[in-house]
């Protein structure tokens, strides 16, 4: 990664130029891949696949699985089930296999927004424009659906029509994807000790990897793993999505941080300002927003650079990182 510097130009510097494939035609395909219209479609696809997978009803007496899908299919812009599509379009994976694990993908993101929005963890009254879970449903309720919407990504990706062996390796995945070695559970934890301490970068950038990276890198590896094994054969494949997703994971937390200090209501779909409030170091509030800012292109850029060998099968990756680097430019230019 290239040393961070204060102000920020506008010229893309995401490096997915370097692929040299935006708009060019994947490996059988018929015509160029448009971004704007395979995003849509994969979005729309695992939503399908989340009311299905979410479909049982309450036995009348509880709302449990009204609050789990008011938790899952009210938005959200589906980057992680995305990212996970998009993987999986290097080895031509069939679109029902990713759906269903984009779908697993985003119970489990919802289960960590849920309980990250408790009066213990993060205490937040809004997400993506409406009500918390806790606050429609209440505590105990919201505990219960994180808890659920668990259970039920891993019942999916066990129910998958794929080798036990895929299923494995998928399972292991997003589990240490949310694990307290390494993954979100460790991330979160870290969060809540350094609210009120002053620390150092680093400190900051390992606990975004955890609490929010970890899950973006199982959502490009579980894309690659639905079809291409993780073997001597395909070190160098991993090798670069995990670079790719290390970058493009702690950029999308930094932009969350960048958000949260200029943004409103509107644009963030939860409270703004609440990371000041609560006294808890960011990147924002270590480097100052410029810096911040910078730090994210340099990021994008890192993370295009990963993927450039990989050449077209690729495209759908650096698509993702194109449409990352115009959300920033849009929502918190720099100043």
């Amino acid at each position: 990664m290239n040393n961070m510097q204060p102000g920020c130009t506008l010229h893309d510097r995401t490096g997915v130029s370097a692929l040299g494939v935006l708009g060019a035609q994947a490996p059988g395909a018929s015509g160029p891949l448009l971004p704007e219209i395979w995003m849509q479609d994969g979005a729309k696809r695992v939503e399908q696949a989340l009311a299905r997978l979410l479909c049982a009803e309450d036995d009348g007496e509880t709302e449990l699985m009204a609050a789990m899908r008011y938790a899952t299919l009210h938005g959200g812009k589906r980057t992680r089930a995305l990212l996970c599509l998009a993987a999986g379009a290097l080895a031509d994976t069939p679109a029902h296999m990713l759906d269903d694990v984009g779908a697993a993908i985003e119970m489990m993101h919802a289960c960590t927004l849920v309980h990250d929005d408790l009066p213990a963890m993060d205490d937040d009254v809004l997400r993506r424009g409406l009500p918390t879970v806790h606050v429609k449903f209440g505590e105990a309720t919201a505990i219960l659906v994180g808890d659920a919407l668990q259970a039920h990504a891993f019942l999916t990706l066990a129910s998958l029509d794929a080798p036990g062996d895929t299923r494995i390796a998928l399972v292991r995945e997003l589990a240490q994807a949310v694990s307290a070695e390494g993954g979100a559970a460790s991330g979160q934890a870290m969060d809540l000790s350094l609210v009120g301490k002053h620390v150092e970068l680093d400190r900051i950038v390992a606990m975004h990897r955890m609490k929010s990276g970890a899950l973006v890198r199982a959502s490009v590896r579980m894309g690659a793993l639905c079809a291409i094994a993780e073997d001597a054969a395909h070190a160098a494949l991993y090798s670069a999505l995990d670079r790719y997703s290390a970058c493009f994971g702690l950029a999308l937390q930094v932009v969350d941080d960048i958000l949260d200090a200029t943004a409103d209501t509107a644009t963030l779909g939860k409270t703004p300002g609440k990371d000041a409030a609560a006294q808890k170091p960011t990147c924002v509030s270590i480097m100052g927003l410029q810096a911040a800012h910078q730090f994210v292109l340099d990021l994008l850029r890192d993370a295009g650079e990963a993927i450039a060998p990989l050449g077209s099968r690729a495209e759908r990756l650096a698509q993702i990182l194109q449409r990352a680097n115009a959300y920033l430019f849009k929502h918190a230019p720099c100043a």
